[in-house]
C-alpha cells in the first residue's frame, strides 16, 4: 500500500483490488471472469505507469475506464481521486472519495485521502474527522497520526501536533516526515535548541532529506552559525528549489510560522 504524507500528492492504494473484503452497498459483490480481472489488472498498471511519469491525465482515463467495468470496486474510485488531487481537481476528488466510503465504509484510505482533500481547502476539522475515523479502523495507523497532526497544526493546536507526530514517530521510528514535523513544531513552541538537535540527527541519517536541510538551514541561520547554515542551504538547492519560494513553504509544504520567519531571514540576508 503506498502512501505519502506531503500534500497534494498520491496517498493510498494504487493497485486494482485494493481493499480485503470489500463491503459493497446495497447489493452483494458482482462476480467477473479470469479474463476480465486480467484486463482490470492490465489497466490499473497502466494507470500506475502513467502516475510513475506523472501523467494524471491519462492516470485518470485509465481509472475511469475501471470505474465503467467495476463501478462496485471502491479502490478504483479513491485512486480516481488521487490522481484527480494530483491535478487540483478537488472538489471532484472529494466526490471519488465520498463514492469510495459509501461501498466500503470500513477502506480507511478513503478516508485518509478525503481528509488531505479538505486540508487543501483548510477545512481543518472535516480533514480531522476523516483522520479519526481512519484511528477507528486502525487505531495503529502512523500515518493518520501524522496527518492528523498536520491538521491540527493547520489549526495552530501546536501542542496536539506535537503529541500526533510523536504517536507516528513512536509506531514507526523510520517514519521521517513524521520526524520532520516533530521537529518543525518543537521549534514553533520555542525549544529552538531540542529542534536544532532533532534536525542534526535527521540530516545524518537522511542527508538527501531537503526539508530538514532547509529546516536546518533557517534554525541554524537565526542561532547565530552562519557557516553551517550556508552549507545546508547549498545542499538544498541542488534537491529542492520550491524552498526558494516562502508562499510556497508556507502555504504549500505549510511550515509553522515561526519556522517560515526563520527561513524568511536567512533568504534577505544570506
Amino acid at each position: 500500500m503506498i502512501r505519502c504524507f506531503v500534500n497534494l500528492l498520491l496517498v493510498g492504494c494504487l493497485c486494482f483490488w485494493g481493499v480485503v473484503n470489500p463491503v459493497y452497498a446495497q447489493e452483494a459483490a458482482p462476480q467477473f471472469t479470469q479474463q476480465q480481472l486480467r484486463n482490470g489488472d492490465k489497466i490499473a498498471q497502466k494507470a500506475v505507469k502513467a502516475v510513475e511519469k506523472g501523467d494524471f491525465a491519462s492516470a485518470e482515463a485509465y481509472w475511469t475506464e475501471l470505474i465503467a467495468d467495476f463501478p462496485e470496486n471502491p479502490a478504483v474510485w479513491s485512486n480516481r481521486g488521487n490522481v484527480r488531487m494530483s491535478q487540483n481537481n478537488i472538489e471532484e476528488a472529494i466526490a471519488d472519495f465520498n463514492h469510495s466510503v459509501e461501498l466500503a465504509p470500513q477502506y480507511p484510505d478513503a478516508y485518509l485521502n478525503r481528509g488531505i482533500a479538505y486540508e487543501t481547502q483548510g477545512s481543518w476539522d472535516l480533514a480531522l474527522e476523516d483522520y479519526n475515523r481512519v484511528l477507528e479502523i486502525d487505531p495503529q495507523d502512523p500515518v493518520a497520526y501524522n496527518n492528523r497532526g498536520n491538521a491540527e497544526a493547520g489549526k495552530q493546536q501546536w501542542q496536539e501536533a506535537l503529541r500526533d507526530y510523536e504517536k507516528a514517530v513512536s509506531i514507526t521510528p523510520s517514519f521521517s516526515v513524521a520526524r520532520s514535523n516533530a521537529a518543525l513544531v518543537t521549534y514553533q513552541l520555542g525549544d529552538r535548541q531540542e529542534a536544532i538537535r532533532q534536525f542534526r540527527n535527521l540530516v545524518r541519517k537522511y542527508p538527501l532529506f531537503s526539508d530538514v536541510r532547509a529546516a536546518m538551514t533557517a534554525v541554524l541561520w537565526v542561532d547565530g552559525q552562519q557557516g553551517e547554515a550556508e552549507s545546508n542551504w547549498v545542499a538544498v538547492v541542488g534537491l529542492d528549489n520550491r524552498y526558494r519560494n516562502l508562499d510556497w513553504v508556507a502555504n504549500g509544504r505549510r511550515w509553522p510560522p515561526k519556522m517560515v520567519d526563520a527561513l524568511a531571514q536567512f533568504l534577505s540576508l544570506s
